[in-house]
């Protein structure tokens, strides 16, 4: 049987074309966040070179004017306490104890209990950009938007209680957040 002349190349460029499609549909997976973020599994292949196609986490300053409608006072700390043991500490650990699922996590989820450059965890940053990260969470890193999940006042007791980490708090507060009330 003849063969048609020319007739591999049609295999040759469907071939070429077919890497490109799949090429370009990874790069597009990574580049747009479709990849999935804290689970605790290896990171797949290519996700810690992807990484930095992340958004930064000061994509949140312009809401970051936000203030709080009430102050900090011991029972917002114990109300922000209970919250962040029950909702945060999986991932985010409690002071003195790292959280394990979170150390096996890509990106790492930070410990906020833990000094980090010049702050404790989050402590550095406005509570209005705290507030900001909790409820709307942070693109391309794992952390979830808690705006439909908590009261307003529920995200801004744990975004004063995060603000005033790295400062004495109250005994009762520790307790609750070390799981010993």
């Amino acid at each position: 049987m003849a063969r048609k002349k020319g007739s591999s190349g049609g295999f040759g460029w469907g071939f070429l074309l077919g890497l490109v499609v799949t090429a370009a549909g990874a790069f597009a997976y990574f580049k747009f966040g479709m990849a999935p973020a804290r689970v605790p599994e290896k990171p797949i292949p290519f996700e810690r070179a992807a990484a930095p196609a992340a958004l930064p986490p000061t994509a949140h300053t312009d809401v970051a004017i936000r203030t709080a409608p009430f102050g900090t006072s011991e029972d917002v700390f114990e109300a922000g306490a209970h919250i962040y043991k029950l909702r945060c500490a999986s991932c985010h650990g409690t002071p003195g104890h790292d959280a394990a699922p979170a150390r096996s996590t890509s990106p790492a989820a930070r410990q906020l209990w833990k000094r980090h450059g010049g702050a404790v965890g989050v402590s550095g940053q406005e509570p209005g950009l705290i507030y900001a990260k909790i409820a709307d969470g942070v693109p391309h890193s794992g952390m979830p938007a808690y705006a439909s999940q908590l009261s307003e006042t529920q995200i801004w007791q744990v975004s004063l209680l995060l603000k005033s980490a790295g400062q004495q708090l109250p005994d009762p507060v520790i307790g609750i957040l070390k799981g010993s009330k």
